[in-house]
């Protein structure tokens, strides 16, 4: 067993050090992680520049790009190899409901799921490493429970998976349930601000609310005190529409 570790606060995060301890014994490790915080960054490439890899004393390598980057150079040429797994995080925050369309740890998997790959992103819901430990330990064991999965045939053979672990001292001992995506409100305005030379700056605001959060979405489970595990694809198509808009043009 091969396992591609990457995520997307950077190589020196703890939930970094904590996602590869958790993969220890399982496996031959390799991890490929940026060398800065690419939070929000999503799907992006680096095309306007070389990218770099570089080496760390812990033995990870790190590239000055994002985490699609760093799961893409691994897997097209950096390693040699195809991977079995790819894993990313353990995030610092959610990445529940919208936030997956930004995430940076969802990239960084998803991008393995691009090339043929099963894999899976793990977020801690709340920021601050607070009970990061008892999020390893659930990532271990979901880690373990889908490549049981994969090898009974169960589980198809590729997927994507994303993973929300409640911030709790007991989060290896909550159940684990499988969900969808839940929905936000619009983010807050950007933030204004002044810098010393007189330019405006702006600032993202936070996230929005949650506003569909019922039963079965991720972000209901982790309220509930369960772990979210939701099946992601890529596919953005509007099936349901598509005889609407054929009719629209339709000698298309």
């Amino acid at each position: 067993m091969r396992i591609l570790i990457a995520n997307d606060d950077g190589y020196l995060a703890p939930g970094l050090a904590t996602l590869v301890a958790a993969c220890e014994g399982l496996g031959e490790l390799d991890v490929v992680a940026p060398e800065q915080n690419a939070s929000g960054t999503s799907n992006s490439l680096t095309l306007g520049r070389p990218l770099q890899v570089f080496k760390a004393s812990n033995g990870y390598r790190y590239i000055n790009g994002t985490p699609s980057d760093c799961v893409h150079v691994a897997l097209t040429g950096l390693l040699g190899y195809k991977p079995d797994l790819v894993v990313s995080g353990i995030n610092n925050g959610a990445n529940m409901g919208d936030d997956t369309l930004y995430s940076g740890t969802v990239a960084a998997a998803m991008e393995g799921y691009l090339f043929g790959i099963p894999a899976i992103a793990f977020s801690l819901t709340e920021k601050g490493w607070g009970h990061i430990d008892a999020a390893g330990r659930v990532a271990r064991s979901v880690i373990q429970q889908a490549l049981a999965g994969l090898a009974a045939g169960k589980a198809g053979g590729h997927w994507l998976l994303n993973v929300n672990i409640p911030d709790r001292a007991d989060a290896d001992r909550l159940p684990r349930v499988i969900t969808r995506l839940g929905r936000r409100h619009a983010s807050e305005p950007v933030i204004e601000q002044m810098s010393p030379r007189g330019d405006k700056l702006y600032w993202i605001g936070p996230a929005g609310d949650a506003r569909e959060a019922g039963e079965g979405t991720d972000f209901h489970a982790t309220a509930s005190g369960r772990v979210s595990i939701t099946p992601l694809q890529v596919d953005l198509t509007d099936h349901a529409s598509l005889g609407r808009w054929s009719g629209v043009w339709p000698g298309a």
